[in-house]
């Protein structure tokens, strides 16, 4: 028994054994919990699908290129475009919702960042991500 004699012959001491059969009747139970539920992990249902010729779907959403160089020109689409003519040329392309990537140097002044955010919202369009360049 773990709890040894009742005795005074050993008190004092510590017991040194460890008492395994809780532990291996724990491993046995998710042993078994393991082995019943592996082959639910696998729900593919096997079909044969049909073969047919078909032209693949172009999932590929519009995109909408920004750029501002270090002086605060604006270029859509790569075409040097006045900051009058930004919200005509944005509300023309906003009417499919296209992603609009905005690229902005470094040097590029704040002020200039968020005016062409706020024109871009003015449009209509929500998505917008901005681009980087990866660290050297």
């Amino acid at each position: 028994m773990a709890f040894g004699a009742f005795d005074n012959a050993g008190a004092g001491q510590p017991m040194a054994e460890i008492n395994t059969t809780p532990l291996v009747d724990v491993m046995l139970v998710l042993l078994v919990i393991f082995i019943i539920t592996a082959p639910l992990f696998h729900q593919a249902v096997p079909v044969d699908l049909p073969r047919v010729d078909a032209n693949r779907l172009d999932d590929r959403p519009q995109v909408v290129s920004v750029a501002i160089d270090a002086s605060g020109a604006i270029f859509v689409d790569g075409l040097a475009s006045e900051r009058s003519e930004l919200p005509a040329r944005l509300a023309a392309v906003a009417g499919g919702q296209p992603e609009l990537h905005l690229r902005a140097d470094r040097g590029t002044r704040y002020e200039r960042v968020t005016e062409v955010l706020a024109e871009a919202q003015r449009a209509g369009l929500v998505r917008i991500a901005f681009e980087t360049a990866p660290p050297p």
